[in-house]
């Protein structure tokens, strides 16, 4: 307890100050200061003098900064939750400043490219070396080693409006889910720890998938039966793709998989779930992302793991045709006949 009672009487710092990044500053004030970090000079300002974020009024006890070394000198504890398109970056931008001492726990659900353009990722044979996790980012490219993610049903605004809700920290290292604990648990937020890693972070990322097309089934009017079907057969899928990265089954089985797979693929709150709605509707991927002020992670996702699945030879057929739909318009009412009739041979044949 000693470790936990030193640790909080510093800030802990939260990079990034888009929804997510919000309600972990939020969670972490009721118990420490909290120190945001923005590049955007104009927001810091406004956040210091308002007190919003997100357009929730939060407590005094964040403040915001765009001065990496404050962040880096003054938090031992320092939880990174931006998209996964600037996180190499924002990683090489911290480097100089993050010390071994620091412990990173990130909340970012998606995956690093390595060695490919966004452009050349469609064209290319994709293999494991091309993909990277969050915390492989966080260790590959600076010198902090213990690190760890932040994964589970957390929908920003319902944390936001103080609703209950859960999560997992995982981390190799016990200290890394003690010290996560400590600065997060709460009556309204409970904290679950665990040490798979790998799985976390691709049920994080994977999961947004699906919850891409059971928006769609939504857009289009369908009911539960399909939904839930969708769901199941979705999390199969997920659990093959982890299995073939490294990941346990059991990963998946938890918190920090069907947890958040249903949070996600249910609620009119996840930026997934409402992405794929706008699709059954007719719009336009183009359309849907010059109008968020917020990356749909699941989009992105979608074609690292299509292509993936090519080079591990895993059968994803659900993956595959929402791939199709989202990514090549493909008329999603001829994909669900194809999807309902597909010759599984067993219903749970992960276990």
């Amino acid at each position: 307890m000693g470790e936990s009672k030193a640790t909080s009487q510093k800030p802990v710092a939260v990079i990034g100050s888009g929804s997510f990044g919000a309600a972990i500053a939020h969670l972490l004030s009721k118990n420490v200061d909290v120190l945001m970090y923005t590049r955007n000079k104009e927001k810091v300002k406004i956040i210091n003098e308002t007190h919003r974020l997100q357009g929730f009024l939060v407590s005094k006890r964040i403040i915001a900064t765009d001065d990496k070394e404050e962040i880096t000198s003054s938090c031992d504890v320092i939880f990174p939750v931006i998209p996964s398109t600037a996180f190499a970056s924002m990683v090489r931008d911290f480097s100089p400043f993050f010390k071994p001492y620091h412990i990173c726990i990130h909340g970012t659900k998606g995956f690093d490219l390595v060695g490919l353009t966004e452009k050349e990722l469609l064209k290319a044979s994709i293999q494991r070396s091309h993909i990277r996790t969050m915390s492989e980012v966080l260790v590959q490219e600076s010198s902090l080693v213990r690190v760890g993610c932040l994964s589970g049903p957390n929908l920003s605004r319902e944390i936001m409006e103080g609703q209950p809700a859960a999560t997992v920290i995982a981390s190799k290292y016990e200290e890394v889910i003690k010290l996560g604990k400590a600065v997060l648990d709460s009556p309204s937020f409970a904290v679950f720890g665990s040490h798979e890693l790998i799985g976390a972070e691709l049920a994080g990322a994977l999961k947004n998938i699906i919850a891409l097309a059971s928006g769609i089934l939504t857009g289009l009017g369908l009911g539960k039966n399909i939904q839930a079907m969708l769901i199941t057969r979705g999390l199969r899928e997920m659990i093959y793709i982890g299995n073939a990265m490294g990941a346990t089954t059991r990963a998946f089985l938890g918190t920090a998989g069907i947890g958040d797979l249903i949070a996600t693929a249910t609620s009119p709150n996840s930026r997934n779930f409402a992405y794929g709605i706008r699709i059954a509707q007719g719009e336009t991927p183009e359309e849907i992302n010059a109008s968020l002020p917020e990356l749909a992670e699941g989009v992105r996702t979608l074609k690292i793991v299509q292509q993936l699945a090519k080079h591990y030879k895993t059968p994803i057929p659900i993956i595959y045709m929402i791939y199709k739909v989202v990514h090549e318009n493909f008329d999603v009412r001829k994909a669900i006949p194809y999807l309902l009739r597909y010759p599984y041979d067993q219903d749970v044949d992960f276990i």
